[in-house]
C-alpha cells in the first residue's frame, strides 16, 4: 500500500473524506490544494504539515502565505501550484478532487511526473480523452476511478478473462432530487430545491450536475474512456436507494454487481489500497434493514443533459469538452439565479448542435473547445 499521498481539492467534499481515510489508513499527505477556502486549509496544514499547499486564487494564497508564516509549508497559487502538487516528488499517488476543467492539467502533469492517480474528477476524461488515457499509457501509471459508479464497474471487472467478456456496463443514477418530475414541474424550480439530494453530500456544482442528470451524462463519457467500451454499450438505470452503485454485463449474460452503503469514503478507500482491501471506515451493508431496491428507465426528455452528453460521446471530437463546457457555464449562472434550472439542459444541448466540433492535437485545443462553448452559453444569457 502507499504511504504518501498529495489531495489536490482537499478542503472539497471528496478531499476532506479523502483526509479521514488517510487518517485511518495513517497516511502521510505530501501536498494539500484548494480553490479558496484557507480557513480550512489552513486547519489541515497545521494537522497534516505538507510540504507543499497551494491556494488557486492569487490573492488568497497571499493572504494564506501569512496566515501559515510560522509553519514549514510552502505556499504557491495558480495552476502552476496545481501542477506542482501534482508532481510532489514524494508523492507515490495523486488523488485529484478538484472541481471542473481546471483538473485536467494536473492530471496530465502527474502522469508526466510517474505518478499514479486517483480521479475524482470526471471532467478531466470527459473534456480531455485520449489526451489523458494517452498520458496515462505511455507513463506506464495507474488511473483509478473514485467515482462510485466507475468504482463499482472497476471492482466488477476484475479478474475479467479479458476485454471480449464484457458486453455492457450499467450505470446507477439516484435520479436526483427531481425523479418523477416533469419538465413543467421544474419551470420555477429554485437553486436550494436543486440543491437538496436525497442521498449524497457533495459540492454545489456536482449536486446541480445530479438533479439535472448532467452528472450522469458525463459519467457515460467517463466510463467509455476509462474502460474502453463505446456509448452504445453503457446503459443508465435510475436507482433511488444508491446501494447498488454499479453493475457489468458480460457475454453469457451474467450481471455483477457492487454493493454498499452510500459513503464516498469507500470507493475513495479502494482507489488508495488497490489492489489490497483494508477494513472499513463505513458501516456494513444490512439488506435485510434496507428492504427493497427499486430500478426505473431514465428520461431523456426531462433531463436534456443526459441526452446531449450521449450524443457528444457519438460525436467524438471536442464535443465531449464542448458539452462539459457549456455544462460548467450554465450550472454556474444557475446557482448564481442568471438562469432557469431548464435552460441549462436547453444550453447544454444548444452548445452540442451548434459548436463547430473538431479533433482537438493538444491541451490547448481542448480549452479552445471550452472556451467556445462557454461563450455559446454567454452569449445567450
Amino acid at each position: 500500500m502507499i504511504k504518501n499521498i498529495s489531495v489536490l481539492g482537499s478542503t472539497g467534499s471528496i478531499g476532506t473524506q479523502t483526509l479521514d481515510v488517510c487518517d485511518k489508513l495513517g497516511l502521510n499527505v505530501c501536498a494539500l490544494t484548494a480553490a479558496k477556502n484557507i480557513d480550512l486549509l489552513e486547519k489541515q496544514v497545521r494537522k497534516y504539515k505538507p510540504r507543499l499547499a497551494v491556494v488557486f486564487d492569487e490573492e488568497k494564497a497571499k493572504e494564506f502565505k501569512l496566515n501559515i508564516k510560522d509553519t514549514s509549508t510552502k505556499v504557491l497559487s495558480g495552476m502552476d501550484g496545481l501542477i506542482a502538487a501534482a508532481q510532489s516528488d514524494s508523492a507515490e499517488l495523486v488523488l485529484n478532487s478538484v472541481v471542473g476543467m481546471v483538473g485536467l492539467l494536473p492530471t496530465i502533469a502527474a502522469a508526466q511526473a510517474k505518478k499514479d492517480i486517483a480521479l475524482a474528477n470526471k471532467e478531466t476524461l470527459v473534456a480531455g480523452g485520449n489526451l489523458v488515457t494517452d498520458a496515462v499509457r505511455e507513463n506506464g501509471v495507474k488511473l483509478l476511478p473514485v467515482d462510485s459508479e466507475h468504482s463499482a464497474i472497476f471492482q466488477c471487472i476484475q479478474g475479467m478473462p479479458g476485454q471480449k467478456a464484457l458486453k455492457k456496463l450499467i450505470l446507477t443514477a439516484s435520479g436526483g432530487p427531481f425523479f418523477g418530475k416533469t419538465a413543467a414541474d421544474l419551470r420555477n424550480t429554485t437553486v436550494e430545491e436543486a440543491l437538496n439530494h436525497p442521498n449524497w453530500s457533495m459540492g454545489a456544482k456536482i449536486t446541480i450536475d445530479s438533479a439535472t442528470m448532467m452528472n450522469k451524462g458525463l459519467e457515460i463519457i467517463e466510463a467509455g474512456r476509462l474502460f474502453d467500451v463505446d456509448c452504445d454499450r453503457i446503459d443508465v438505470v435510475v436507482h433511488r436507494e444508491s446501494i447498488v452503485h454499479s453493475l457489468v454485463e458480460f457475454t453469457d449474460n451474467s450481471v455483477i454487481a457492487q454493493l454498499g452503503l452510500p459513503d464516498m469514503r469507500i470507493p475513495i478507500q479502494y482507489a488508495i489500497t488497490y489492489p489490497q482491501r483494508e477494513p472499513s471506515p463505513v458501516g456494513e451493508l444490512n439488506l435485510a434493514q434496507i428492504g427493497n431496491l427499486s430500478f426505473f428507465e431514465p428520461d431523456y426528455e426531462t433531463f436534456k443533459c443526459l441526452t446531449a452528453c450521449k450524443k457528444a460521446f457519438k460525436m467524438g471530437g471536442a464535443a465531449t469538452a464542448i458539452a462539459n463546457g457549456a455544462n460548467e457555464e450554465a450550472n454556474a449562472l444557475f446557482r448564481q439565479g442568471k438562469i432557469k434550472f431548464l435552460e441549462i439542459g436547453e444550453l447544454v444541448s444548444g452548445a452540442v448542435d451548434s459548436v463547430k466540433n473538431f479533433t482537438p492535437e493538444n491541451v490547448d485545443d481542448v480549452i479552445k473547445a471550452d472556451a467556445l462553448a462557454r461563450q455559446y452559453v454567454t452569449d445567450r444569457v
